[in-house]
């Protein structure tokens, strides 16, 4: 089902771009005390989960996006709120992206769901009989849809939240090619290319740190770097075998997607058809909204950010996990 979003923009961050850079740049840092959890891997590596401190609370995983931490202006703001809500909150790092590299030469992407599974299965044997949902944002809202289309009827999960998902990878590289939406490309592959100078001394990535400055595109670092260390052909067959878009049909979990038409990340002719979601799925449309923005408020001084109510009462809904209070909508 796809749905038209509530979502109203604040009057002084009307467009895209506003609404994607304004909490990266200028909501304050609010994380709420974590207790780290390290889960060894079978192939010998490592995920890292940070947790709020409310072990008796219902349980729900968070899945950051691409190069994301708890310094992603959305993580600490989610899982504050979880915690306030009395939800014993999750964030899960990807490999590599907690404050240790990881151990083997792979890493994460953005059709990686095998640690999700084990991370899930192991929550699941600690927390028996309790309910769990998982919210992945950008990068991880693909994991995570990916992932619930390949369990299918045998996901274990009460209910999933995915919010500005790149559906169609290739697309969104495309995307981010153009225009105002390149200075997301840029800033992000700075990133990525850092990650891979750090884990150099141990694992020397498949081109030469000498050359990593002339991959300026995401297809060009997903061809030379993220489908080797993966077993990707090359850049195509990653984003065909990892884009979620396929995979929605498949859902039996109900699943909502927070999706804006104007985000930069992704062209609106990319989003699904009616046909393409199972009846699991609900697909939420803004008009507005840029990328992980979704931010409302008449006060320029206390800016709202919407997408946090917005789960809490989706969390709150028959079916899902159960939240602790009424919310009234935003």
């Amino acid at each position: 089902m796809i749905t038209s979003s509530a979502f109203t923009p604040a009057w002084w961050l009307r467009g895209p771009h506003r609404q994607t850079l304004f909490p990266s740049l200028c909501r304050r840092r609010i994380v709420p005390p974590l207790t780290r959890e390290r889960v060894e891997l079978p192939d010998g590596d490592f995920i890292d989960l940070e947790w709020t401190d409310k072990p008796d609370g219902k349980v729900v995983l968070v899945l950051h996006g691409l190069e994301g931490s708890l310094e992603s202006h959305y993580t600490g703001g989610l899982l504050t709120t979880l915690a306030q809500e009395n939800y014993n909150a999750g964030l899960m790092y990807f490999r590599n992206c907690s404050d240790e590299p990881n151990r083997l030469a792979r890493s994460y992407h953005s059709g990686e769901t095998g640690d999700l599974d084990f991370v899930v299965k192991h929550i699941l044997e600690n927390h028996p009989g309790r309910p769990l949902a998982v919210i992945g944002f950008s990068l991880g809202g693909n994991v995570l849809l990916k992932w619930l289309g390949e369990q299918a009827g045998a996901s274990p999960l009460h209910c999933a939240i995915a919010i500005s998902v790149p559906l169609d990878l290739n697309s969104a590289a495309l995307n981010l090619e153009k225009g105002l939406s390149r200075i997301y490309q840029r800033h992000l592959l700075t990133k990525l290319r850092n990650s891979v100078r750090k884990k150099a001394e141990r694992h020397p990535p498949p081109v030469p740190l000498e050359r990593l400055h002339e991959l300026r595109t995401f297809r060009q670092f997903d061809d030379q770097i993220t489908a080797p260390l993966h077993g990707f052909r090359n850049v195509d067959d990653y984003y065909t075998q990892s884009s979620s878009k396929q995979f929605l049909k498949y859902i039996h979990t109900p699943t909502l997607i927070i999706q804006a038409k104007d985000d930069p990340f992704l062209p609106a002719d990319a989003l699904p058809r009616e046909s393409e979601l199972a009846a699991a799925v609900t697909l939420e449309l803004a008009s507005h909204g840029g990328h992980v923005g979704f931010i409302s408020g008449t006060n320029p001084l206390d800016p709202q950010y919407w997408l946090e109510q917005r789960i809490l009462r989706f969390l709150a809904e028959p079916g899902c996990v159960p939240g602790t209070r009424h919310l009234q909508t935003p």
